[in-house]
């Protein structure tokens, strides 16, 4: 069950947060704004889009007032949130005790919580945890092969992240399969980002994820360096001399396509690996390779593969990577189709040849849609 009405009033978005060039989107009927300015904070990027909300010729509503319910996604609830929930003060008090195991993002989502309590007073303030859908996750593929106690006491595990976007995408994935009367049971998820992970969902339930503990691990994303052998830790610290504080901030903030390149952005990264840049064509080569062991070990885990799903900015965008990752996957049927991989569109749309085995789906995600229902029968129920 959905929403009664699923009609977008208006659309915006902020990305680049923290750069001299982030980009400022917003549309609204006939009325569209694009801007390039420097936005420092999410603080400051939540206040303008407020202020273009109201706005007096492209916002949409005249008073603060007019907004019922805000929805928040909040990346980690941890073992105590497993659905949406209504945020008081101790729902944000506990968001901030995770903020250690989500330090990217739960300091942002608990800002953006504080701000929009300032300026839509009014509303309900509602929580949609990332982890939520992972919760199907089975105990053998959860739990870390480290003292029971560990999970038991302090409940050190694989939480799984993105689950807004993986549930939502696995869901649209299932119905473009069932339209084409095709087999949905078996399906891999690939959400390609800033951050990126990946979901073995299995007759539409989560049964592993590529993030863990934290969302650190797996893939290689803009900042973030994914797997990284633990030992490599010890040795910065007790060979190297880099204090935890130090090396957890090169390997969240410094790593990855960043730490690999000197880019962080995948349009960035193309353009100059177009130019010849050695650096950044073995970085998508290094980032492709990461995937396609994900798909190998999925592929397995879910005894079977019918598709494997595209979604998010790059999944969404970046053809070469899609090529890249497709490339040489014979063995599990999968066969790309070039002409339809190079085709620009917002729908869901299947980009495999004829007689591959597995399906290659592109699936726009709608984050922000899936939040919306999710808010919208909390307060119906």
């Amino acid at each position: 069950m959905v929403m009664p009405e699923n009609e977008v009033i208006c659309t915006g978005m902020i990305d680049r947060i923290g750069l001299e060039s982030s980009n400022v989107t917003f549309k609204a009927s006939s009325n569209s704004y694009e801007e390039t300015v420097p936005i420092a904070t999410h603080k400051i990027g939540l206040q303008k889009v407020a202020n273009m909300l109201l706005d007096d010729q492209k916002g949409v509503i005249k008073s603060t007032s007019e907004i019922d319910a805000v929805g928040h996604r909040v990346v980690h609830g941890g073992s105590t949130f497993t659905e949406t929930v209504k945020i008081d003060e101790k729902v944000k008090a506990k968001i901030k005790q995770l903020f250690d195991l989500a330090p990217l993002h739960n300091p942002a989502n608990l800002e953006g919580i504080n701000v929009a309590e300032e300026i839509f007073n009014s509303a309900v303030q509602i929580a949609v945890f990332d982890t939520a859908f992972h919760q199907t996750i089975p105990e053998v593929a959860y739990k870390f092969a480290i003292p029971n106690k560990l999970l038991t006491e302090s409940r050190i595990r694989v939480y799984g992240f993105h689950g807004t976007s993986h549930k939502y995408v696995s869901e649209k994935a299932i119905e473009f399969l069932r339209e084409h009367n095709k087999p949905f049971q078996n399906i891999i998820t690939i959400h390609l980002g800033n951050g990126c992970s990946m979901t073995a969902v299995k007759d539409g339930k989560s049964i592993d994820h590529s993030f863990g503990f934290g969302p650190t691990n797996g893939l290689i994303m803009g900042t973030r360096a994914g797997d990284v052998d633990q030992s490599v830790i010890f040795y910065m610290q007790n060979s190297l001399g880099y204090s935890l504080e130090e090396i957890n901030n090169i390997l969240q903030k410094q790593s990855g396509m960043l730490g690999l390149t000197g880019y962080s952005d995948l349009r960035d990264i193309e353009g100059q690996a177009e130019k010849g840049n050695k650096e950044c064509q073995l970085a998508l080569f290094m980032n492709a390779y990461r995937i396609k062991k994900f798909i190998g070990s999925y592929a397995a885990a879910l005894n079977g593969l019918d598709a494997i799903v595209f979604t998010a900015g790059i999944g969404e965008n970046s053809s070469y990577m899609r090529k890249l990752v497709c490339t040489d996957m014979s063995y599990f049927g999968i066969k790309l189709d070039e002409d339809k991989n190079q085709m620009r569109s917002k729908e869901n749309r299947a980009i495999n040849s004829p007689d591959s085995k597995v399906k290659i789906l592109i699936v726009p995600t709608d984050e922000e849609f899936e939040i919306a229902n999710q808010v919208y029968h909390l307060l119906e129920n």
